[in-house]
Order: structure tokens, then C-alpha cells, then sequence
């Protein structure tokens, strides 16, 4: 029972996509979640046929055997999949920012070299910026890459990696310079090689370790694991843009790529929330109490009324910061606020949609329980609400500086 309101400036490429990928998650995912969510397995048949689809080079110029859409059309897709299941939508996330960063700031041989099984699913990537003893504070970073002849050498530790045992490649902002002031300056990003589902890399991608993925209260299904770099080699040409362009300058592409993430994060809040929403309506007009549905109570049409109030207002600054980007222009505060408030809405909606299904939201076999767990990922994901109230409120005043 999808209720997503068709805007009337979407084109219809725009249009038959989203139903396609709505269909999809309909069909393929919806009915298949719970048994993935419940024993934590990787959706291995769902992820194939997401690369009959297409899915995972969705925004990959077709030179490359892309589909070649832009940010909007990629955000209304990943709405779709997150409606279905947020975990499906991890697993393009990661991907979609990798496959940005090769395309905006790698060299010609780097996109020859990746892009093209990029965008068939061949090869999946992650991205990996947090450390066990940082979370937001980027700028800290300790993993170091040291230059050791034609090669450079890193070591360190990664934290909170989606996709990082199935990932054959690895976007990792790691520090290169340790006397850079201010220390943002000395950070640059690699594209680290491993083989896919391997736990202790041998070889030449010997080093790049893999330990056990971590439990979580949600978000199962796609793993979240650690990386250790424990002397991993890898050649020069492995720096994004290459070493004579990319050294050093590893921040400014992360924080670019980040603005996408965001767009990601708050589609992906828009996608559960409207799950939410539909579950709520559905179950509150089938519910009966004191002689009639329950939907009939006001109570519960305030509750309805303010979860549809909160989708529309979280899908349309999630497209405004999409298009935005599109356009060329800058949406650091657009896609802070998108994401901000589409995961604020997402929690929120999973909640009213929960105390409607009463004692029943609490069981296992309704899957508000799930969308129930899953919703607090998206408060902490790409940035912490406080952290997206603290860098809309620094942006906003550079803006209007006085």
C-alpha cells in the first residue's frame, strides 16, 4: 500500500524508475526482510537481482556502462529501497559515494580501471573516515600512510565500515602528513584494494585484515565491521587523483562526497517513514476498539496527521538539497538540514506507527518492530543530529556574516 505522493516536476524517466524500484521492493524485498533481518544474513538474491537492475551504477556515466542519472533521480531510488528495507539501501550507499569520488577526483586510469565493474556490481566498494576513538571529528584521524619507495605503507585501525568484507575496494582517508596545521591539511584518501569476503587478506593485499562484523540492535543483514591496516601495501597510483593531485588533499573530497551521503541518510529516513506511515494506516483502519476502527478515534488521526505532515515536509527538502547538488551549487546546509530532520521524521514516524500497532508493534512477527530498530541508525549515520545542528548553525552564519 505505497502512498508516496507523485510530485509534478519529475520527468518520466523519473517516474518509471520509482515505480520500478517501488515494484521491487513490493515484490522482492518487503516479503523477503524479516527472514535476513532475523538471522542477520546477507540478502545475497536480492543483491543480485539489484545488479540486474542496474542499481548499483545507477549514477555511473554510461561511457562506463552506467545508467548516468543524477542525484535526484538516485535519491528517489534510494527512498524506494530503504521503504523496502533500509539495510538494501546500505548496500548501494557506500558504493554510490565511492564510485562519486572516482568519478569527480580520480584520474582517467583510475575510472578505466574501476568504474566500469563499478557499475555492473562487480567489484563493491566502502568508504571509511570514523576510528575507534573518533566519531565526527574527522580532522583527528590516526591511521597513518607512510611513502616507503614506490609504494606507501598504512597502518592503523578503521571503524563502523558498511559493506566492509564484501567491499573489493576501499575509499580511506588516512593521514599522510603528520606536522600539517591545521591537521585537516595532512589527510589523504586511498583506494585500498582486498578481496571480497575475505576476513585476513594474503598476498598482495596482505595486511588488510577484516576482524568478525559487528552485532547491532538493527541495521542487520549488511555488515558493519572494523579494518586493520597492519603494513598494508599499496602503490602510489592508489591515491585518489593520483599522487601528484590527490596527496594531501584527502578532506576537502571527503567533505564533498559527505553532502552526498547526507542526501543518502535522508532519503533513506524519507523511505522508512513513509513504511511507517503505511503500516500505520493500514493496521489503524483494520484495529477495532470500543465498537469501531481505531483510525476513527481523533487520537490516532493526530497521531496519522503528523507523520504525513513530517514525510512530505522530509521528502521535499531531501529532493530541494538533491537537485541543488545537481545544479552545481553548494548544499552543505541544505543536505545538513535534509538529513537532520528526515532522520528526526523517520524516528519519529517508526514510534507513532508503533504505539498505534499497540502491543502488537512490540512482536517480532509486525514489521514495525523492525523499522522500529532500525530507525535510530539514520540519527547517527553521515553525522549525528547534533552534529548537523552544529554545522547548519556554523554554515548559516558564514552565509550572513555581518
Amino acid at each position: 500500500m505505497a502512498t508516496t505522493t507523485t510530485s509534478t516536476d519529475l520527468t518520466d524517466e523519473q517516474r518509471a524508475i520509482s515505480e520500478m524500484v517501488r515494484q521491487f521492493a513490493d515484490e522482492q524485498i518487503i516479503p523477503n526482510a524479516e527472514h535476513y533481518d532475523h538471522e542477520d544474513e546477507f540478502p545475497e538474491p536480492i543483491v543480485e537481482q539489484m545488479k540486474e537492475l542496474g542499481l548499483f551504477g545507477v549514477t555511473i556515466p554510461e561511457e562506463y556502462g552506467g545508467m548516468g542519472l543524477d542525484l535526484t533521480t538516485y535519491a528517489m531510488i534510494v527512498e524506494e529501497l530503504s521503504r523496502g528495507w533500509i539495510s538494501i539501501s546500505g548496500i548501494v550507499n557506500t558504493h554510490f559515494i565511492g564510485s562519486y569520488l572516482l568519478m569527480k577526483f580520480g584520474t582517467d586510469e583510475q575510472k578505466q580501471k574501476y568504474l566500469p565493474k563499478m557499475a555492473t556490481g562487480e567489484i563493491r566498494a566502502a568508504f571509511s573516515l570514523s576510528e575507534p576513538e573518533l566519531g565526527s571529528d574527522v580532522a583527528a584521524i590516526k591511521t597513518s600512510a607512510r611513502k616507503k619507495d614506490d609504494h606507501y605503507e598504512i597502518n592503523g585501525t578503521k571503524m563502523w565500515v558498511t559493506n566492509g568484507l564484501r567491499a573489493g575496494l576501499v575509499f580511506v582517508l588516512v593521514r599522510t602528513d603528520p606536522e600539517a596545521e591545521p591537521k585537516h591539511r595532512g589527510l589523504t584518501c586511498f583506494i585500498a584494494e582486498k578481496e571480497p569476503g575475505v576476513a585476513e587478506n594474503t598476498g598482495a593485499y596482505e595486511g588488510f585484515n577484516v576482524p568478525p562484523q559487528i552485532k547491532k540492535m538493527g541495521y542487520k543483514g549488511v555488515e558493519s565491521t572494523e579494518l586493520v591496516f597492519d603494513g598494508y601495501k599499496t602503490p602510489t597510483d592508489s591515491i585518489l587523483g593520483g599522487e601528484e593531485q590527490g596527496l594531501n588533499k584527502g578532506f576537502p573530497q571527503m567533505m564533498d562526497a559527505l553532502e552526498l551521503g547526507r542526501v543518502n541518510v535522508a532519503a533513506r529516513g524519507v523511505g522508512l517513514a513513509q513504511r511507517a506511515l503505511e503500516l500505520a494506516l493500514k493496521y489503524s483502519q483494520e484495529r477495532r476498539a470500543f465498537g469501531k476502527p481505531i483510525a476513527q478515534h481523533q487520537a490516532i488521526q493526530f497521531k496519522l496527521a503528523d507523520m504525513a505532515t513530517q514525510v512530505e515536509a522530509a521528502r521535499l527538502l531531501t529532493l530541494r538539497a538533491a537537485r541543488m547538488k545537481d545544479a552545481g551549487e553548494r548544499s552543505d546546509i541544505e543536505a545538513g538540514m535534509a538529513k537532520l530532520f528526515a532522520s528526526e521524521a523517520a524516528r519519529f514516524c517508526a514510534e507513532q506507527s508503533l504505539r498505534i500497532h499497540g502491543g502488537y508493534g512490540y512482536s517480532k512477527e509486525y514489521e514495525i518492530e523492525r523499522i522500529y530498530r532500525d530507525a535510530p541508525l539514520l540519527l547517527i549515520g553521515e553525522g549525528t543530529s547534533e552534529i548537523q545542528r552544529m554545522v547548519i548553525g556554523r554554515k548559516l552564519l558564514q552565509r550572513h556574516k555581518i
